[in-house]
């Protein structure tokens, strides 16, 4: 199992990115998939997730915002995120079999977003 994110950059407040997190060693599509985010000093905070349907859930904090999609073909995994904040900065990963209480999963590395004027 490798997950590998990617897309993530220096915005302005207001401004948009979309991150990938291209799966291998399964199908994506076959399981719940789950976006965390994790700023410096601060707690990993659950960001949003997509169940096997395609049913999407989302924190407060983001939600009407950010938006999770995949592919199945490519077997990756996408976050949309517009509308920036600064609060947003933090290192964004991807999680497969992801337990909301622990914050445990498996993991990729993480793509980080910064979000600065």
């Amino acid at each position: 199992v490798r997950l590998m994110e990617s897309g993530g950059g220096r915005v302005q407040p207001g401004g948009s990115l979309r991150l990938s997190c291209v799966a291998s060693g399964f199908t994506l599509g076959y399981v719940a998939m789950n976006w965390v985010r994790q700023a410096p000093g601060k707690d990993r905070e659950w960001v949003g997730g997509i169940n096997r349907l395609g049913v999407t859930y989302y924190a407060d904090s983001i939600r009407g915002r950010f938006t999770i999609s995949r592919d199945n073909l490519k077997n990756t995994l996408y976050l949309n995120l517009n509308d920036l904040k600064t609060a947003d900065t933090g290192m964004y990963l991807c999680a497969k079999e992801f337990e909301m209480g622990s914050m445990t999963g498996i993991f990729g590395q993480g793509t980080q977003v910064t979000v600065s004027s």
